[in-house]
């Protein structure tokens, strides 16, 4: 098989596991799954390690934004670790959420086991299922095989369906009708850009750095991680206008700064991405709409045009972070389904993780 062709597969294959996934949330009895755990009267905590962490992030984000409430993101270790630097596990009006794609994740089934202990109920999300789900008492386990090594429809999927429980709980039946557009909106736009990562990907950059703010942010952050994953290639992520504060100083014709543009905030956004090509950087752009100048001045362009609310467009922006760094492994020689040092389950004395 050539290299990457199965992380290539699961990348394109994402509509048709989004209408799996929807279609499996669609029967879904959410009462008695998370009905009596309100995000009003129960702090919701995601937790997960890696990209499940930066899955939880997002997840927190939707809930913050559409209910109206606080909910965070730790990873799993912290809470095993540092635990007066979360809510204490013992607080009654906590819900955690814990991530975990094959089931196995080590940290996470420590959490898994300690919140047992304590008497606290937890919902799982997972895909493989696995230990996870006999831990929990409450389990949501999504119809999406992956073998590849790197996180990608499983992250995606998972985002939506938590994203799905969010609009549930606010009411937003307008939103979970946003989420179910998706798939055929991704289906039309990988034949226009997915060429077009390949061909921009043919180059080599000394330096990667992925911006957004807001509920983008952990969104760059995986994309990032991707691109590291998958190319065994330096990359950062930072808020947008905090790259300004310092970060900018790597800027050269070799570096590659890659901006997920809000619509709330593209006018200062964007004007970052702006001075960074003006500095000399090669520009990535991603957007809903993209301005004038801004389309003109990117090294790469894409503009996704969809008539979803802003939040509900998160995971799209993120399949051309996964083409990105597949393609620049490609380019160097390696194999994105075998990245250097990783594999799809990892052990740490005697614990998978």
């Amino acid at each position: 098989m050539e290299h990457g062709a199965t992380t290539l597969r699961e990348i394109y294959s994402q509509p048709e596991v989004w209408r799996n996934c929807l279609h499996t949330l669609d029967k879904l009895e959410l009462e008695p799954l998370v009905g009596d755990k309100d995000p009003r009267s129960h702090e919701w905590i995601f937790v997960g390690c890696g990209t499940s962490y930066y899955l939880a992030q997002a997840a927190a984000a939707t809930f913050t934004i559409l209910a109206g409430v606080p909910a965070h993101a730790v990873p799993a270790s912290e809470i095993l670790i540092f635990p007066k630097l979360v809510v204490p596990v013992e607080h009654a009006a906590i819900f955690p959420v814990l991530i975990s794609r094959s089931g196995h994740t080590s940290e996470v089934l420590q959490v898994a086991e300690l919140l047992s202990q304590r008497g606290v109920e937890f919902l799982a999300v997972t895909c493989d299922g696995n230990e996870l789900v006999g831990l929990a008492t409450r389990a949501l386990k999504l119809p999406v095989t992956e073998e590849s090594t790197v996180m990608t429809s499983s992250f995606t999927s998972m985002l939506i369906a938590l994203q799905y429980i969010a609009a549930r709980f606010a009411r937003q039946d307008g939103f979970v009708d946003a989420l179910h557009t998706l798939p055929a909106a991704l289906g039309a736009l990988l034949p226009i850009y997915g060429p077009r990562v390949e061909q921009f990907a043919q180059q080599s950059f000394d330096d990667v750095a992925f911006l957004a703010q807001g509920a983008l942010y952990p969104i760059a952050s995986e994309t990032a991680l991707k691109i590291m994953e998958s190319s065994s290639s330096y990359a950062q992520f930072f808020h947008t206008l905090e790259f300004r504060h310092g970060p900018k100083s790597i800027v050269s014709k070799r570096v590659l700064v890659g901006a997920l543009l809000s619509e709330t905030g593209y006018a200062e956004e964007s004007a970052v991405l702006l001075e960074m090509k003006d500095l000399g950087g090669r520009t990535l752009a991603i957007a809903n709409q993209l301005s004038p100048e801004v389309r003109r001045s990117a090294d790469l362009a894409i503009e996704l045009a969809l008539p979803v609310p802003e939040l509900a467009r998160l995971v799209v922006y993120l399949i051309w972070g996964q083409l990105l760094g597949s393609h620049l492994g490609l380019r160097k020689g390696l194999n994105p389904d075998s990245p250097r040092h990783l594999s799809r389950v990892v052990t740490l004395a005697g614990r998978a993780i």
